[in-house]
């Protein structure tokens, strides 16, 4: 019975961490960039884009196709980032706990 109250305290304890994770992740910012920073995106760590800047000089109309690649390449790098970063908080509050492999759980 004991170690069923520690496993309750220990579930309680988790999900509060989560929560807080959940709340963080919100608040992290990442900036991912493209043609060399001529691009550069900034999202939450849960994927919510935040800014976006663009070099005044890909401002040319005939390089219009290139600046949207570059806005797409600069939000994955970021998106990438972000995900990174959010597996990282989680790894922090999991830790030794005894989770399948693969689980997620956000």
């Amino acid at each position: 019975m004991r170690d069923l109250m520690g496993i309750m305290k220990q579930a309680q304890a988790m999900q509060q961490k989560m929560q807080d994770v959940q709340a963080e992740l919100d608040r992290l910012e990442v900036e991912g960039s493209a043609g060399g920073g001529m691009v550069k995106a900034v999202l939450t760590a849960k994927g919510q884009a935040k800014s976006l800047k663009i070099d005044p000089s890909l401002l040319n109309p005939d390089e219009a196709e290139i600046v949207e690649d570059l806005i797409v390449a600069a939000l994955n790098d970021a998106r990438g980032k972000a995900d990174r970063a959010a597996q990282e908080k989680m790894e922090e509050v999991t830790k030794g706990l005894p989770l399948p492999p693969g689980l997620k759980l956000f």
